[in-house]
């Protein structure tokens, strides 16, 4: 039996604790490839190759093979990794969906991300079967693995694009939902023993899918009720809340055996299209968050591939590669979306869209930390199925786009509104920008014809502040800050955004966004607002 010392000394040897002087090597390597990895982003906006390829490329520079030869073979942390970056990346794109966009969009994301699903993982796991020679169950797994599209890419991309919203919204939400089934039939597919039979399978898939939205809906409602009523003392602590929510219902969800990633995904668009305090600081809190994750994420895949190992598997990958993007991806939206009246432009374009990236790369650890026969080459083929096809795809996007005559570079750019309670005013400080192409540009202050209680009370032009009359003329980049009363919040920021999309004729246009309590009909003049004491220029009546 070993003495106190010998265990202790084990203990050392097998879980030795990090000292300082390797926390310093540690900071400053990582700070170095984020540094790096952040100036990737800058190539890769100008020549229009996708970030992920190059965090990527990071990862396999520093690892085997590569300048510093690292050696990582770590399958099940990366895993883990990858499923945190995961939780992270779709809750940024949940709290950047809108809702506006999504809801009509909503039937044939889902059609998208369970019949078209299906439809791709049997065309492509037939192809690696009879074409690559893989056994079933391994063709199987690749099938899935690659048939589900990538948040974070999509994500990217096609906020660059002008695309109609209902394409837009469509392949958001397809990427966001499509995740959970993919990843409920990849690990029970990766699970050692005999496959369920596919019914079986099925049902679980539907029951997972029904815990995980309905929890994800749940913490999603719950969250934005607590947060619209809790005056929170710094506005940092909005951002930080948000993404705990988020957490909270994938946890929930996964714990529930429900789908974590659906959960998440539902409950951040809740939370995102919920009107919450300081919203724009929150999207950016949590962008840079996705950002993170994404490095993160891409860094430590191209750590765990070996590139020596991947010439063998390289033609395989591009069969592979080829039949999906040829023919699984196009067979598969064009049978979910036969329900559907879309335009055939729409259609080759969400054909073209399927783009892949991390998620695909990070569910293929799953079968090599299940021990699957064969799960190397899987990652292997996975890996070069993903560069080679996202080095296709991605830069041509927008060039596909414009071919089929879809999206409209001079489309208005929505405002971006942040909203802070005033509690003891009982109103809101509503902070607006003016984007390029808003149609807001031109439009005198008198002209917007809020609602009687709110009032634009000053303008920051220039780095430059001053404080607004009637007459004024709004310009792209000006900030305004706007005072409005509890009863006629939502009423102001609908006319703002109206405005912003129709210009001062919004109403005729049919934009007016000021419902129920907003104003500024027709026949009202323009700047009735604009009177001394009444809300341009300083705090009308009534609103202490």
């Amino acid at each position: 039996m070993p003495t106190a010392g010998e265990r202790s000394g084990v203990r050392e040897g097998k879980d030795r604790p990090l000292t300082v002087h390797q926390l310093n090597e540690l900071l400053l390597i990582c700070s170095l490839v984020l540094l790096i990895a952040v100036a990737a982003v800058r190539i890769s906006s100008r020549s229009g190759l996708p970030s992920l390829l190059l965090y990527l490329g990071i990862g396999v520079v520093i690892g085997q093979d590569g300048i510093f030869n690292v050696k990582f073979d770590n399958a099940e942390l990366t895993q883990v990794i990858g499923y945190a970056a995961l939780v992270v990346i779709l809750a940024e794109g949940g709290l950047g969906a809108k809702w506006k966009e999504a809801k009509p969009a909503l039937p044939a994301a889902v059609a998208l991300s369970t019949v078209g699903v299906a439809v791709s993982v049997g065309v492509t796991a037939a192809a690696a079967h009879y074409l690559v020679g893989l056994d079933w169950r391994q063709a199987l797994i690749i099938g899935a693995v690659v048939s589900s599209t990538d948040a974070a890419a999509v994500f990217s991309v096609l906020r660059k694009i002008p695309l109609p919203s209902r394409v837009t919204g469509a392949l958001e939400a397809e990427s966001g939902f499509n995740d959970a089934p993919v990843v409920i039939m990849v690990v029970a597919l990766s699970t050692v023993g005999p496959v369920e039979h596919w019914y079986v399978l099925v049902g679980e898939i539907a029951l997972e899918l029904a815990i995980g939205a309905a929890i994800g809906l749940a913490v999603g409602w719950l969250g934005a009720f607590g947060l619209r009523r809790v005056a929170l003392p710094a506005s940092g602590l909005y951002p930080i809340a948000v993404m705990a929510i988020a957490v909270v219902a994938y946890a929930a969800g996964a714990m529930a055996h429900g789908s974590g990633f659906l959960a998440v995904y539902l409950a951040s668009m809740l939370l995102g299209n919920s009107k919450l305090p300081h919203a724009p600081a929150t999207r950016g809190f949590a962008e840079g968050l996705g950002w993170l994750a994404q490095i993160g994420m891409f860094v430590l895949l191209g750590l765990l591939v070996t590139p020596h190992e991947l010439g063998d598997d390289f033609w395989p990958a591009v069969i592979v590669g080829l039949v999906l993007t040829a023919v699984a991806r196009p067979l598969s939206v064009l049978v979910s979306l036969a329900p559907f009246r879309i335009p055939w432009q729409e259609k080759a374009l969400m054909s073209w869209a399927g783009l892949r990236g991390a998620v695909p790369i990070v569910m293929a650890t799953i079968p090599m930390v299940s021990g699957i026969e064969g799960s190397h080459r899987i990652f292997n083929i996975v890996f070069v199925l993903v560069v080679v096809y996202t080095l296709v795809q991605g830069p041509t996007l927008p060039w596909v786009a414009g071919k089929l005559h879809l999206g409209d570079p001079s489309e208005a750019a929505d405002l971006g509104v942040e909203s802070a309670p005033l509690e003891r005013l009982r109103g809101h400080l509503l902070s607006v920008a003016i984007p390029d192409r808003s149609k807001m540009h031109g439009v005198e202050v008198g002209e917007l014809r809020l609602p009687p209680g709110s009032a634009v009370t000053l303008v920051v032009r220039e780095n430059k502040s001053f404080v607004p009359g009637p007459t004024t003329v709004l310009r792209r980049g000006d900030e305004l800050l706007v005072v409005a009363t509890d009863p006629v919040r939502d009423a102001a920021e609908r006319r703002l955004r109206a405005v912003g999309q129709g210009g001062k004729l919004a109403d005729w246009l049919g934009t007016n966004g000021t419902g129920a309590g907003g104003t500024g009909g027709p026949g009202r003049k323009p700047g009735a607002h604009g009177k001394p004491g009444s809300g341009v220029g300083g705090l009308g009546r009534g609103q202490g």
